[in-house]
C-alpha cells in the first residue's frame, strides 16, 4: 500500500469514527419510551415476559437454545467422525491440524491436574469446554424464535439462564464426586463433599460472566446514542471474550478438583 492510500484510509477511518460519535452524542432518545431499562434489564434475567411454547409447555429461550447447541455439536462431531477423520494424515492438513490442538490442549490439561486418572476426565472437560465455548458464540448468529406471545425473539447463549449454568455446574461437581468415589472409595467422595460449595461457585461463575456481557449488550442497545456500530464491537468482545475464558475456567477447575478427588493416598 502507497503512501496515499494509507492517508485516504486513515482519513475514511476518521471520517467514519467522527460521524458514529456524532450520531452517540446528538442523539438521547431512547428506542423505546413505553418500556423502562429496568424491565428490559430485568427480563433478560428471568425472560418472565418472553417464553416459548415447546410441545404445550412454557420455557424459557435459553432451554431452546440448550437444545439446539447440543444438536449442532452432535451433528458435528457424527460428520467429523464419518468424514473428516478417516482422511486423516501422517502429516496433518490445516483441519486435522486445529482439531488435533484442541483435543491436545484439554488431554495435556487432564494430565497435569490428574496425572492418576485422566482418560474419562480429558473426555468430559472437552465436552464441557466445546458445549460453553459454542453455546455462548451461538448468540452471535441471532437464531430467531417465536415467543408465546407472536413476538420474535433472538435466543440467548444457553448459560445466560441460571437453570443452564446450575445444571453444568452440578454436572461438573458430579463427575468429581464420582471420580473420587471410584479411585479412593467412600473416601475419595468425602474428599468431593468437604467442597459442597464448588457447584454453586461454578454455576454462579458461569452465570454471572455471561450475563455481564449479555445485560452490557442490552444497555447499548437499548439507547439509540449508543446503538450505533457500538453494539457490535461490544457484543463480539465480550461473547468471544467469555467464551474462551468460562470454558478455559470451568474446565480447568473441573480437571483441579477431579485430580485432588482422585489422588491415591498411598503414593502419597
Amino acid at each position: 500500500m502507497s503512501k496515499k492510500q494509507r492517508i485516504i484510509s486513515v482519513a475514511i477511518f476518521a471520517t467514519l469514527i467522527i460521524l458514529i460519535l456524532s450520531g452517540i452524542f446528538l442523539i438521547k432518545t431512547p428506542i423505546n419510551n413505553a418500556d423502562e431499562i429496568s424491565e428490559v434489564m430485568r427480563d433478560a434475567v428471568l425472560h418472565e415476559r418472553e417464553k416459548i411454547s415447546i410441545f404445550g409447555i412454557s420455557v424459557n429461550p435459553g432451554l431452546v437454545s440448550a437444545y439446539t447447541v447440543t444438536a449442532i455439536l452432535l451433528l458435528l462431531a457424527l460428520i467429523i467422525r464419518i468424514f473428516a477423520i478417516p482422511k486423516f494424515k501422517i502429516i496433518p492438513g490445516k483441519f486435522q491440524l486445529l482439531l488435533e490442538q484442541a483435543v491436545g490442549t484439554f488431554d495435556s490439561l487432564a494430565e497435569e491436574k490428574s496425572p492418576h486418572r485422566n482418560k474419562f476426565l480429558s473426555f468430559y472437560i472437552f465436552a464441557a469446554g466445546s458445549y460453553i465455548f459454542m453455546g455462548t458464540i451461538f448468540e452471535l448468529f441471532g437464531v430467531q424464535a417465536v415467543t408465546e406471545r407472536g413476538s420474535p425473539i433472538s435466543l440467548p447463549a444457553p448459560l445466560a439462564d441460571i437453570n443452564g449454568a446450575i445444571a453444568l455446574g452440578v454436572m461438573s461437581y458430579g463427575v468429581i464426586l464420582i471420580g473420587g468415589l471410584v479411585a479412593n472409595g467412600i473416601g475419595g467422595a468425602l474428599k468431593a463433599l468437604k467442597d459442597f460449595s464448588l457447584p454453586i461457585s461454578m454455576s454462579f461463575r458461569l452465570f454471572g460472566a455471561l450475563l455481564s456481557g449479555a445485560l452490557v449488550t442490552e444497555l447499548v442497545y437499548y439507547y439509540y446514542s449508543l446503538s450505533f456500530v457500538l453494539p457490535v464491537i461490544v457484543g463480539i468482545l465480550f461473547t468471544l471474550l467469555h467464551a474462551i475464558i468460562q470454558a478455559y475456567v470451568l474446565t480447568m477447575l473441573t480437571a483441579q478438583f477431579y485430580g485432588e478427588s482422585t489422588e491415591n493416598k498411598k503414593e502419597e
